[in-house]
């Protein structure tokens, strides 16, 4: 068990040096985030080693103008935040994220209106905590269509669609800060936990089929909510078309049978609507494999779900190859993969079920370039579908085209798609290419190029490095100057270029001065006031729209993509943008702030609006990149918060 050493606050400060990726934690961050002072902190570091001493081979190491990290093996993570989760002392205390779970569960559980007196009178709270508690669950709720309703003289209700309802019931281990359905598994007795899941994996057997990990996990919760709502007679309800539908699938007479031994064991009758409900999310579930269809490789679609499945899947490879310049059709397993995800999403999508992604923060956070060329695909797609891809889908799918981008990269690995620009006219410049490709065998020359055309030409196309004749100025993409007829001498010399090119593209010096190409004094704000990240969104494409860097428009649109989907990416960075074709001059604005601001579920102190053109595809890849790799600096964003002048904090950059 714990130690009792170790209190509540110490606690959650070893869970978050546990839970979150970070190679390092800044004093001043973990004191804000806990509401204490750093020396508070430093004395809880002291509690915490006594405790890991005594009880793992985990060691808190302090790195001077690092912070502090934490040497686990992953074998014993889990053994502590178990004792960390369940702990006798986290159970009596009833923290404030438990709280508002169960406060929550009471209220969407409920048949009857509760009052404020009567919740404050069973967590031992007063009113005024409730109140407050209740707020912060109104947000939560209203992102799922429910709302609070407080009636005078009668009390709270939720107010909503079962459906939505049991959406949000399924998903209330989020508001303990932790992925997952163990709390709402927590609301049942261990025997009707068990009943569930024996039957579950009977239905995978007479199927013949076998559920991801997550999509059993999900479908046991929701027969649980399914019981128990049937017997407070609060019922699904769905449409004749989609009842029709479903009772022509094979999943419906698996879930009929597996719903009928369900009723004498908990005595209750099931409704045709609620078989209809729980086959839509058996149709919705991740299967990892199915006896019947990996003899031909294919998902056995009925011909209406294939049609629309494969327009979707074309409509999507097509608008990321154009955004990104990659050829995603080339690629068959990223084509079958996709076919195969998407069965399962537009069935989710299409029956309003929730689509819950727990890796959605980590996603973003290790690819937040791919991740937004996803948001912008399906934004430009959406039109054409019946249902919104939410983005915990968009993160899934990005996990696809990265993976399909690796594939790509291998297959090409040691090619380089390089053009020469010659002084000397056509020969001599066949003659360098000839001898380029005869002594290199892993380049491509795609193109000799007039240095007139040059700017020009790189706007269209992407190449990896020039090798040119004549010195050239003011471009982004690395260049090397050789002689026309590529002299021996020269050979080491370009040899020993590409080597470094190779070495940079892995270190993360290598795109800083893609922050500098597009960063300038008069769009850097150090210690901004501001109340709301919107308002600094606005502020920020406005200031790009009045120096000449954007069009007016730029500053709705980059608040309509930020209300899409977040853009913070942890450690405390937020990189906000709108659309690249409201760009006329590649540009980044950046402010840091007094005061952290709230970015949906994080904290954020710096930002970066990126405002990039189309064209620039190359230079955007690598600013992400260095973004996402800022973001695992703490000791960098310190100094970036503490700068007061523009100047100093490009220094920093």
């Amino acid at each position: 068990m714990l130690k009792a050493i170790m209190n509540t606050r110490q606690k959650d400060i070893l869970y978050t040096l546990i839970t979150e990726p970070r190679p390092h934690f800044v004093v001043r961050d973990i004191a804000l985030k806990l509401n204490c002072s750093e020396k508070t902190i430093r004395s809880d570091f002291e509690e915490i080693d006594r405790y890991l001493n005594e009880s793992s081979h985990a060691r808190l190491i302090r790195k001077p103008g690092l912070g502090v990290t934490l040497e686990i093996e992953e074998s014993e993570k889990a053994k502590i935040l178990d004792e960390l989760y369940w702990s006798a002392d986290r159970r009596e205390q009833d923290n404030d994220d438990h709280r508002i779970a169960l406060i929550a569960y009471q209220l969407l559980m409920s048949t009857k209106p509760l009052t404020i007196q009567e919740l404050a009178a069973k967590y031992y709270v007063n009113k005024a905590v409730i109140k407050k508690e209740l707020d912060t669950l109104r947000q939560w709720l209203e992102k799922r269509g429910l709302d609070i309703v407080f009636r005078q003289k009668v009390g709270i209700t939720i107010a909503g669609r079962e459906r939505d309802r049991r959406a949000a019931l399924s998903k209330l281990s989020q508001l303990t800060g932790h992925s997952g359905t163990h709390f709402i598994k927590e609301q049942f007795a261990s025997h009707e936990v068990e009943i569930v899941t024996r039957e579950l994996r009977q239905l995978e057997k007479d199927a013949q089929l076998i559920f991801t990990d997550e999509a059993f996990d999900n479908l046991l919760v929701h027969t649980l909510l399914m019981v128990r709502r049937t017997k407070l007679k609060q019922l699904i309800s769905f449409s004749d078309q989609e009842k029709t539908f479903i009772r022509e699938r094979s999943e419906f007479t698996w879930t009929s049978a597996f719903v009928r031994k369900l009723e004498p064991l908990f005595s209750v009758r099931f409704s045709e609507d609620e078989v209809s409900y729980l086959t839509a999310h058996i149709l919705g579930g991740k299967i990892r494999s199915q006896s019947k269809s990996e003899t031909n490789g294919e998902v056995d679609h009925p011909a209406r779900n294939k049609e629309q499945i494969h327009n979707l899947v074309e409509s999507l490879v097509k608008k990321m190859s154009a955004l990104t310049w990659v050829e995603f059709a080339e690629d068959a397993t990223l084509m079958e993969g996709l076919h195969i995800h998407l069965y399962s999403t537009i069935n989710r999508l299409s029956y309003g079920l929730a689509v819950y992604n727990p890796m959605l923060q980590d996603i973003k956070k290790m690819y937040p370039y791919m991740f937004d060329m996803v948001i912008y695909a399906i934004k430009e797609i959406s039109s054409d579908y019946p249902f919104t891809i939410p983005e915990e889908e968009a993160a899934y799918l990005t996990l696809h085209f990265q993976a399909a981008i690796e594939r790509l990269n291998k297959q090409a690995e040691r090619v380089k798609h390089v053009i020469t620009v010659c002084h000397m006219g056509v020969g001599m410049s066949q003659i360098l290419r000839s001898k380029l490709e005869r002594k290199f065998q892993g380049l491509h020359v795609a193109d000799s190029v007039r240095k007139v055309d040059l700017a020009g030409y790189l706007n269209r196309h992407p190449v990896d490095f020039i090798v040119s004749t004549i010195p050239l100025e003011n471009i982004a993409v690395p260049y090397i100057l050789v002689s026309p007829l590529l002299e021996t001498s020269e050979v080491k010399k370009l040899n020993d270029f590409i080597e470094r090119l190779d070495d940079d593209a892995h270190h993360p010096e290598a795109v800083e001065s893609t922050l500098h190409m597009y960063a300038r004094p008069s769009l850097v704000f150090p210690k901004l006031e501001i109340s709301h990240r919107f308002e600094l969104i606005e502020l920020l494409a406005n200031e790009l729209y009045e120096q000449g860097f954007a069009l007016q428009d730029y500053a709705h649109q980059a608040l309509l993509r930020e209300r899409i989907s977040s853009t913070a990416i942890g450690g405390g960075i937020a990189i906000p943008h709108g659309e690249p074709k409201l760009i006329k001059q590649s540009q980044i604005a950046i402010a840091t702030l007094k005061e952290p601001l709230d970015w949906e579920q994080e904290k954020v102190s710096v930002v970066f609006m990126l405002a990039l053109q189309a064209t620039e595809q190359e230079n955007m890849k690598k600013l992400f990149q260095r973004l996402s790799l800022l973001s695992e600096q703490p000791s960098t964003i310190e100094r970036l918060i503490r700068a007061d002048r523009p100047e100093q904090l490009l220094d920093i950059l």
